[in-house]
């Protein structure tokens, strides 16, 4: 087959797509409201269950709805009529995904999710099916026909359940008033985690690893200090421990430049006052950006008194896998 018809393949799969996708926003309507409100209520998990390709996308939603705040999990309707439907409570609620609405394997379990007195939603491509009918919300799925040309391959369909799935999780999402800290808590391994997690006390240096000179301190005592902590840098304090500011490497060169006598000068005639700072409650990746945008490598951690209580090295960060 000429590329070009591959090519021509791919863009009609996709624009038909794009139309289903499209004609779905105007079947949202007060079944969908009605869908969030029994899943609000629910005191246990929705379990979600659905047969071949729709079990497929059931997969995939149940893991979105968990990780977005709705316990979430899915069965195998087949599996369930063999001993799996024990894993369904009275205070859970099923989600049955069929886009005929009559795939055997799920129309099994009705007169047993009725008998549990338990919420059924449905989504399916047929109002009139067996599954819409003993749901308590009916989300419609249909389309006009599927991408593959044989219009038999689920394609249109599935991508159209899938979609239907997001917008019912992120629905709840917003109602729970679920936070990007939420989320981290369900992501607890990923990149994404270390970011929204992590924070500037569970990686700082603290204690006597904390380079801390006075401000009476001979610059070559300073030094001395620098090369044993090993951060390119010192705090500087005052005789009550309060943070007066920083001597850096950058510092350092500077002075030399000036001809300052190493030997005998005090840093308190050559160090930065001030200087940027954070609180260890902040999370790393807001001290990455302000060392980014500062174009620095180490941060001072202080106290609300004002002491200088730890040292951030972009090193840590990295360590820790925030980038």
């Amino acid at each position: 087959m000429p590329s070009n018809n591959h090519l021509a393949a791919g863009l009609r799969t996709i624009n038909i797509e794009r139309d289903a996708v499209a004609a779905l926003a105007d079947r949202l309507d007060d079944e969908f409201n009605t869908a969030c409100e029994l899943i609000l209520q629910c005191p246990g998990r929705v379990i979600v269950s659905g047969m071949g390709k729709s079990g497929h996308i059931g997969k995939k939603i149940a893991a979105t709805l968990a990780s977005t705040g709705t316990p979430s999990f899915f069965v195998h309707p087949g599996e369930a009529s063999h001993g799996d439907l024990g894993m369904i409570t009275k205070d859970d609620l099923v989600l049955g995904i069929s886009n005929s609405g009559s795939t055997p394997e799920v129309v099994t379990l009705l007169p047993l999710i009725k008998r549990m007195g338990i919420p059924l939603i449905s989504m399916t491509g047929n109002p009139n099916s067996p599954l819409a009918k003993a749901a308590q919300a009916k989300l419609d799925i249909s389309i006009e026909t599927e991408a593959c040309p044989l219009d038999l391959a689920p394609t249109s369909s599935t991508t159209v359940t899938l979609v239907m799935g997001d917008a019912l999780a992120i629905a709840l999402l917003e109602a729970r008033g679920f936070t990007a800290e939420d989320f981290a808590f369900s992501h607890p391994g990923g990149a994404l985690g270390r970011k929204l997690l992590l924070k500037v006390e569970d990686i700082m240096h603290a204690g006597r690893e904390v380079p801390t000179v006075t401000v009476n301190t001979q610059i070559k005592q300073a030094l001395l200090t620098m090369t044993e902590k090993g951060f390119g840098m010192t705090t500087v304090v005052d005789d009550k421990d309060e943070l007066l500011g920083v001597f850096t490497d950058g510092d350092l060169r500077r002075a030399v430049d000036k001809g300052v006598d190493i030997g005998k000068s005090l840093i308190g005639d050559v160090f930065t006052p001030g200087g940027l700072t954070v609180q260890r409650e902040m999370l790393a990746a807001e001290a990455l950006k302000i060392m980014e945008d500062n174009a620095i490598t180490a941060l001072v951690i202080e106290d609300r008194q004002h002491h200088p209580v730890g040292v951030l090295h972009m090193h840590d960060i990295l360590r820790a896998g925030v980038m």
